[in-house]
């Protein structure tokens, strides 16, 4: 039996114990905040909130960056595209950097992480956000090349086995319900996404003209848009829950040919436009279009959905002005600037002086 003196001291032993431990939990929140908003400063949380109050219309380069040599061409080049008034560059990767996670899907030419940081910091000082890209589910192959994901993970094909040397397709796709794919590309995505210090990330999902494949053992027979959907909102659930970026994707497989009177390139003949019903509106998609029109119904369909949109043109020059134009009467918010793609029709030392670029990004005020 304790006397009543000891249960009293054992009592305040454990309460000054207790007093102890949470002044050691309030000490190790205030060091963990701090270091959560040193390094979100350091990763462009600060930069990134001040441009885009600075930044409300986006006038954007889209280009394939493929090397450091290429990566130090466009760092020349920014004052110039600043001057310009460019203030977005999208920088399509792909699987040209110095991967750790995954060398093995590194080809011989790549970026590596110093030389994406110092374009950052360049840019930054331009007043130039850099999204990075990889282009996800199509477009794992070009003519008779297999790209390096697809080539290292056959087992990832959505048509494995078929097509020897991509005869008789576009472009290969990977299987959007391979349960192993999501680990490896949002790896990858996570270290593209912090070399180039990140806001938002662009994951490509144009052309998609394999997709439930009758040569899929997971994917046979079920309906393309909601496959689409499925590979779009893995990537959103990455991207933009887990790493608080937002998403940018090319909008053509969210659009129905038939009904919009698109070709089957920018909008879908496959069955996919469903999908436009299936996945989150805040992302923002990239509606491209490359041939002279009067109309251009889909930025109002996907403005009208609730998307962001960034109409996209290429070229010829009296193309692009026309879209360029027909957007910016649409007058809404959500309309959020212009976006030149150049698909390697122009060199990175001359992107400042290519027409397509030069007299119709400036009209975007």
């Amino acid at each position: 039996m304790y006397s009543r003196e000891f249960v009293s001291y054992r009592l305040q032993q454990e309460v000054r114990g207790f007093r102890t431990a949470l002044l050691s939990l309030a000490i190790a929140c205030v060091i963990w905040q701090a270091a959560a908003a040193s390094s979100s400063d350091e990763g462009g949380g600060t930069w990134a909130k001040s441009w885009r109050t600075n930044n409300p219309i986006w006038r954007g380069i889209h280009l394939a960056l493929h090397s450091d040599d290429q990566t130090e061409t466009l760092i020349e080049q920014l004052p110039k595209l600043s001057k310009l008034g460019v203030n977005v560059l999208v920088t399509e990767v792909n699987y040209s950097f110095d991967y750790q996670s995954h060398p093995e899907i590194r080809p011989g030419q790549f970026i590596t992480k110093a030389r994406a940081r110092e374009l950052v910091d360049a840019a930054r000082k331009q007043g130039i956000s850099v999204i990075p890209q990889i282009n996800c589910l199509g477009h794992q192959s070009w003519s008779r090349n297999t790209s390096e994901l697809l080539k290292h993970y056959p087992q990832f094909d959505e048509t494995p086995g078929q097509y020897p040397e991509n005869q008789g397709i576009y472009c290969r796709s990977w299987c959007p319900q391979n349960p192993e794919v999501n680990k490896v590309v949002f790896a990858l995505i996570d270290e593209l996404a912090d070399a180039f210090e990140a806001n938002a990330f662009h994951a490509g999902m144009d052309e998609v003209f394999i997709v439930g494949s009758e040569h899929c053992p997971r994917c046979k027979g079920k309906d393309p848009g909601k496959l689409f959907a499925k590979a779009v909102n893995d990537l959103h659930a990455h991207i933009v829950h887990d790493r608080k970026m937002d998403m940018l994707i090319w909008g053509d497989r969210l659009l129905d040919a038939k009904a919009l009177g698109y070709s089957l390139w920018e909008a879908a003949t496959n069955s996919t436009q469903s999908a436009v019903e299936l996945i989150p509106k805040d992302i923002i998609v990239c509606d491209w279009h490359y041939t002279e029109m009067t109309n251009y119904p889909s930025v109002p369909f996907l403005l009208e959905k609730g998307f962001r949109v960034w109409p996209s043109g290429w070229q010829p020059l009296e193309a692009t002005k026309a879209f360029g134009a027909f957007s910016r009467q649409q007058k809404n918010p959500r309309l959020i600037g212009y976006l030149a793609t150049t698909w390697r029709k122009v060199k990175v030392q001359d992107l400042a002086e290519w027409p397509p670029i030069a007299e119709v990004l400036p009209k975007w005020k």
